[in-house]
């Protein structure tokens, strides 16, 4: 996905300035210090409190705009230990030869992962029963909208996203896959990795007519949080940050999740480079450090989204569960489309058919 956490970095940057001022810096990196190559934002200390607990330090960040942009990086020769993919990307990177196994027996969490996301073929697990991605967050891509000019009435289907009366009105990500998913739920299809050639022109069909009502194709949430916040865009396809971010700045903003077709749910997560130069045990500890319980509460609240591990989540205040929308899980797979991993070909048909679409084509 596109720049998912684009605040927290500066949220990152405001607690190692005020450990500078006070004298509490961390001390020098040292030549086994890891890189994490990941989405701006994930850097805040806040999600790996343990591995900075144990080191007295950071791990070294490098970050990329986009999953295609890292593979061609990585493609490249760029180094780094670890890197936070998407679901969608897992296989690929996999397939290109970029990725290390990983020892699951190392992973405190691994069994804590909760089954929902466990479930979702060729993700965790390739049929060979080795281990290469595990899941940190998951959310939802989800109709957003301003509640003071649009009336729920009007947007009871996904539909409405191609709707007219909506024109220069819209924005959606910048990001196929989201947009492919979209698509996928107008159609009828929950499962896109049985998408027939057929039904990719279908779904290629309505995001043309969608394109007709796009304001502006949205490349992190701040930008949409301030298109809507501005009152420029009164209908998003957007994650559960943006209206957790307009919602604490006061912005009448709700989301539609009982659509008619439901909502589309991404699961992204950490996986081992091939050729990192860093100290394994360190990347293990800081795998471990995201995925600990304790994560939870902070990513429900403070970002709206999901952490995969199920222990954690079950010790989330209901409350917050139920304001974020996650007050029961099992059910929440439904009406969803999970953006499992899809055939690499089709992956690429869809990126092509995108900025087609994207360029007025």
């Amino acid at each position: 996905m596109t720049t998912r956490l684009a605040r927290g970095r500066y949220f990152g940057a405001a607690i190692l300035a005020a450990a500078l001022m006070s004298g509490a810096a961390f001390p020098a990196l040292g030549a086994d210090n890891i890189t994490v190559f990941d989405w701006a934002g994930y850097e805040d200390p806040a999600f790996h409190p343990g591995f900075t607990a144990k080191y007295g330090s950071e791990p070294e960040f490098s970050f990329f705009g986009d999953e295609e942009e890292a593979f061609q990086k990585l493609r490249s020769g760029f180094k780094a230990d670890l890197a936070h993919p998407c679901s969608q990307s897992v296989n690929k990177w996999r397939d290109a030869g970029m990725l290390e196994p990983l020892d699951t027996a190392k992973l405190a969490a691994w069994n804590d992962v909760l089954p929902g996301i466990k479930a979702m073929k060729g993700l965790m697990t390739s049929d060979d029963g080795q281990a290469w991605f595990l899941p940190f967050e998951w959310g939802n891509t989800v109709l957003t909208y301003r509640a003071d000019t649009v009336k729920p009435e009007e947007i009871h289907s996904l539909k409405a996203f191609a709707d007219p009366k909506f024109k220069d009105r819209v924005s959606i990500g910048d990001n196929v896959d989201d947009a492919y998913a979209l698509a996928s739920l107008v159609i009828g299809l929950k499962d896109w990795t049985k998408m027939t050639d057929t039904q990719f022109q279908e779904a290629s069909g309505f995001l043309r007519e969608v394109h007709k009502n796009v304001r502006l194709y949205w490349t992190d949430n701040t930008e949409v949080s301030q298109a809507m916040a501005s009152g420029e865009v009164d209908l998003a396809w957007a994650w559960n940050e943006t209206v957790t971010t307009l919602q604490k700045d006061g912005v009448a903003a709700d989301v539609k999740r009982d659509t008619d077709e439901g909502l589309s749910t991404w699961v992204c997560g950490y996986v081992r480079l091939k050729g990192g130069e860093g100290d394994v045990a360190k990347q293990y500890d800081f795998l471990n450090a995201i995925t600990d319980p304790a994560i939870s509460g902070y990513l429900v609240n403070d970002w709206g989204y999901g952490h995969s591990n199920g222990k954690g989540m079950a010790a989330v205040d209901p409350k917050i569960l139920a304001e974020k929308g996650y007050a029961d899980v099992n059910k929440f797979v439904d009406k969803t489309l999970f953006q499992s991993p899809v055939p690499t070909e089709l992956h690429q048909k869809m990126i092509a058919e995108f900025e087609k679409i994207k360029a007025g084509y």
